[in-house]
């Protein structure tokens, strides 16, 4: 595990809010130099803590079809290549490997080509079973918290004091 520290993690906190957040205020609200949250979000990305920026793009609002989770029950050995295959698809947002041998994928696409997208992708031979579910709802709600359960303040309540105490300085801060 990387160890942050907490300028990390409030910087981490207000890029999950709103990842285009300019660094000057990302800056102003840490109490640090826009330098050195740049210096920071770069040393993060380099640690694999932030692996990309990316937008949460409803795919439902752009294109035609109904919001899918396709849980695929594979074959040992088989989920690296499920995978490759199901992840370059325009219409597949995520997708996730278990230990279980098994791919779940979430996709928008028109409910009665599922199966002939399916086929066309995938080697059959490969799928154990699988099972097409309907979405109804998601919620996305990226947060950072410290490791340490003591400190549970949230970084977005200014007027919040941390379980370890508070500290002013002389310029009020």
């Amino acid at each position: 595990m990387v160890e942050l520290d907490e300028t990390d993690l409030h910087i981490l906190q207000l890029l999950t809010e709103n990842s285009r957040r300019p660094y000057n205020d990302i800056a102003e609200q840490v109490g640090v130099s826009p330098p050195t949250v740049s210096d920071r979000v770069d040393r993060l990305e380099e640690l694999g803590v932030i692996s990309r920026f990316t937008l949460d793009l409803d795919r439902s609002q752009i294109s035609e079809g109904v919001g899918v989770l396709v849980d695929l029950h594979l074959r040992p050995g088989t989920v690296h290549d499920v995978i490759d295959r199901l992840a370059p698809l325009e219409s597949v947002d995520h997708v996730y490997a278990t230990a279980d041998a098994h791919v779940v994928a979430r996709a928008t696409v028109d409910e009665c080509e599922i199966h002939r997208i399916l086929t066309d992708t995938l080697d059959l031979s490969q799928v154990v079973e699988y099972d097409v579910r309907l979405l109804i709802d998601s919620v996305w709600e990226p947060t950072v918290q410290k490791a340490d359960a003591e400190d549970e303040t949230p970084y977005d309540d200014p007027t919040a004091i941390p379980a370890g105490g508070a500290s002013l300085g002389a310029d009020g801060q």
